[in-house]
């Protein structure tokens, strides 16, 4: 489905990080500090550390939150673009290239010769469940002045990673940006671990310039302090016009003011990679609302996407997964 580039841009807004995906023993963990499941910062060093005492070399792929959602609705037919920082080196310029492939503008995109182009490494244990460090590169270097109005012309939509609230002036400085050239915004909040950080900042930015809101299970615990998804759930739509509580296999919970819907998981046969599922579920959820659907429809179709993603390698469905997509989303066009 290539994508109609006369309609208004998705931007996206985080970091370019060339993903490393390992496939490790449960055993390893142990060897790497931090929780399993959730995603830490780790020096360079750091990181060449772990890739060295891994079993077998990483596959690499273009990655990172907010670019795993708008390469998603690219592959959906959207125009798309992504605002984020990379190196002046090869990880940049084949991360260019695959993006160009999905019909995505590179207009957005911010460079620096001080730092290369970052790195993700994906921890892939047998159950599917994936444990990320992240060596940032490029991308933290990232500023205020580095985005300007321009960034947001023939832009209808910005969506934002939830790690780059560890830098709030920039994400203030964004939706800011965003809301004043008419654009609406969503935000992923990412990992439990950044919520926790900014738990005093999050209920005032999410009422004063976020549309829909995207959390996990441990995401929305961490927002109300509650275990129920339903009461997380509630307390985010007092914040967005649109709340989700993602419920991995069991589905999501998806609130627009006083309509609420549970959606069911689609059954996957073996999980392979849980990577940038979340990502793409995301991205289902936005193409059905950017398009008319309804929650039921739109998550339905976010389900089926986070269903495809987790039955590969990687952070995106194979060609076939894409295919059986597209069909599903061409039955509620």
């Amino acid at each position: 489905m290539a994508a109609d580039c006369t309609r208004p841009r998705i931007l996206g807004v985080g970091s370019p990080m060339m993903d490393l995906l390992a496939r490790v023993p449960e055993a390893f963990l142990q060897e790497v500090p931090g929780a399993k499941g959730g995603m830490e910062w780790v020096e360079p060093a750091q990181m060449d550390a772990i890739i060295a005492r891994l079993p077998e070399p990483p596959h690499r792929a273009p990655g990172g939150s907010a670019a795993n959602t708008v390469c998603a609705l690219g592959r959906l037919g959207m125009p798309v673009a992504l605002l984020g920082k990379m190196g002046r080196d090869a990880e940049a310029d084949a991360y260019k290239e695959a993006f160009a492939l999905l019909g995505g503008s590179s207009a957005c995109f911010k460079y620096t010769d001080e730092r290369p182009t970052g790195r993700c490494l994906s921890l892939i244990t047998p159950d599917g469940e994936r444990t990320m460090r992240t060596d940032l590169g490029a991308a933290m270097l990232i500023g205020t002045g580095d985005v300007t109005a321009v960034d947001f012309e023939g832009c209808r939509h910005v969506h934002i990673e939830g790690y780059g609230l560890y830098n709030p002036e920039f994400v203030m400085h964004v939706l800011k940006t965003a809301k004043a050239c008419g654009c609406t915004a969503s935000l992923d909040l990412g990992s439990f671990e950044v919520v926790r950080g900014v738990r005093d900042l999050l209920p005032g930015l999410l009422r004063d310039y976020v549309d829909i809101v995207f959390a996990n299970e441990d995401e929305a615990r961490a927002f109300c302090e509650e275990a129920d998804p339903e009461r997380a759930l509630a307390l985010l739509s007092e914040c967005c016009a649109v709340a989700t509580v993602k419920l991995g296999a069991q589905g999501a919970w998806i609130q627009a003011g006083n309509e609420r819907v549970r959606v069911a998981g689609v059954p996957v046969a073996t999980v392979v990679d849980t990577t940038g599922a979340g990502d793409c579920w995301a991205a289902g959820l936005l193409f059905g609302h950017i398009t008319g659907r309804t929650l039921e429809e739109s998550g339905k179709l976010a389900s089926l996407i986070g269903a495809e993603t987790v039955s590969c390698l990687g952070a995106s469905p194979d060609n076939e997964g894409w295919r059986r997509i597209r069909d599903a989303a061409s039955e509620n066009p």
